[in-house]
């Protein structure tokens, strides 16, 4: 009987079509991710060698001023993807991966982004996670709406029921043939990913796999319980179509517009004018004010005196912190903001699964908006830590020549996600179980 039911199975064009886009569309997905982490990889080696030639030649133009160099001076700061964001690119593509900053005001170079098509960015990256939470459900729900009632409507059943053979037996035998095809093109897909995109075989890919065979079970769970109700064939087409469009569509669409309202982000413009506000208005105000809160927060500096008449270094990178000193507020705001939306879209996604698998491919792959957050506030740090290494060379007026510039290259950040597989896994599993368990208790009522 099971050869048989798999014979039929591959029969179907319906297969063959399936199994056609998929593969398709997967290794176009693939592809996609491949050529995004080339896109970068090939920006970091350009920033390597560019940060060395820019380097040299403003040493060479500034060599008699060290105050005036620095002021010139960018240094690469580069968030390194991981191969996993060939799987899932999720914000990655908006967001800048390297941050060329000046020791000027911080904030108003962080959010300097690539040059980027437009059009492109609406329309979105079609990577493998795209494929696996929007275009899987589909071909599960094609494959499987019809497996009961097409028999009832063609007059089959009955002659499975006169036969003796368990009813129940022989949909579960139908709905694993399906299950089985299913799982073996996602098995296929994600080691054509290892191997195309080079991702080594580790826990955040463990976790991805395996979020994602969960996520494919929940889809089967869902047209189990479905068909089990015993509904025509389009009445089970229409509410599964129904269920897709509203799980994988509309409900993130709702959760994001009433996210973005709880907590929007207005200190975003408030904090860009305020740090150019900040810093502008100094020109025009007492140089000993200026360097009274500068002195407050580099106590370290307070001993470079500066004079009421002409021109210091000392008073003028002063001026340019006290644009960042200024906007503290607003920024500490902002990204509190964006971590309270990150931590609800968390809450809110463990009742949903497709927003639950996003999220968690985006936090495993680095590629969140929360995780750019802490990429920006790195930045932060290593803005400081390369004030504080040349803002005592500026206020002695050292000797360019004195400072080896060769040691001065790209620095990394290195990206830790909070994943947690068990939190994840969880409320999908659930949801499953509850799917499953109604189903049986529907059957054995009838």
């Amino acid at each position: 009987m099971y050869k048989l039911l798999i014979k039929q199975f591959f029969r179907s064009k319906t297969v063959l079509l399936a199994f056609g886009i998929l593969m398709l569309l997967g290794i176009l997905g693939i592809s996609t991710g491949k050529q995004f982490l080339n896109q970068k990889q090939t920006a970091i080696e350009k920033t390597t060698e560019k940060q060395r030639k820019h380097i040299e030649n403003q040493v060479h133009l500034h060599k008699d001023d060290i105050g005036l160099l620095l002021y010139y001076l960018k240094f690469s700061f580069i968030n390194n993807l991981q191969p996993t964001a060939g799987i899932a690119i999720g914000q990655s593509d908006v967001n800048p991966h390297i941050q060329n900053v000046k020791i000027l005001n911080l904030e108003g170079q962080k959010y300097d982004t690539d040059l980027v098509n437009p059009m492109r960015l609406q329309v979105g990256n079609l990577d493998l996670s795209f494929l696996i939470i929007f275009l899987f459900p589909l071909v599960i729900i094609a494959l499987n709406f019809n497996i009961l009632s097409e028999e009832e409507e063609n007059g089959t059943w009955k002659m499975v029921t006169l036969q003796g053979k368990s009813t129940f037996q022989y949909l579960i035998m139908k709905l694993s043939i399906r299950l089985v095809f299913v799982s073996i093109v996602l098995a296929v897909l994600f080691i054509l990913a290892k191997v195309i995109l080079s991702i080594p075989f580790s826990s955040d890919f463990i976790n991805m796999i395996i979020i994602s065979y969960i996520y494919i079970f929940f889809w089967f769970a869902l047209c189990f319980f479905v068909i089990i109700l015993r509904n025509s064939s389009n009445t089970n087409a229409i509410t599964l179509l129904t269920s897709w469009l509203v799980l994988v569509v509309f409900l993130p669409v709702l959760v994001n517009n009433y996210i973005t309202n709880k907590y929007p982000v207005g200190e975003a413009l408030s904090m860009t004018i305020k740090q150019r506000d900040e810093y502008h208005k100094r020109w025009d105000t007492d140089k000993q004010e200026t360097m009274k809160k500068f002195y407050a927060h580099y106590p370290q500096f307070s001993k470079y005196k500066v004079e009421d008449k002409g021109f210091s270094w000392v008073w003028y990178y002063a001026m340019q912190q006290m644009g960042d000193d200024e906007s503290k507020l607003e920024r500490s705001q902002m990204y509190d903001k964006i971590e309270k939306r990150a931590e609800l879209s968390k809450q809110i996604a463990q009742f949903f699964p497709p927003l639950q698998i996003q999220l968690s491919m985006n936090t495993i792959a680095n590629t969140s908006l929360a995780q750019h957050v802490k990429f920006l506030n790195a930045t932060s740090d290593f803005h400081e830590r390369k004030r504080l290494d040349f803002y005592p060379r500026i206020f002695e007026n050292e000797n360019v020549n004195s400072v080896d510039w060769k040691n001065y290259k790209p620095e990394f950040f290195k990206a830790e996600n909070n994943f947690s597989l068990i939190k994840t896994i969880i409320p999908i599993l659930l949801l499953t179980l509850i799917l499953l368990g109604s189903s049986l208790l529907i059957h054995f009522r009838k």
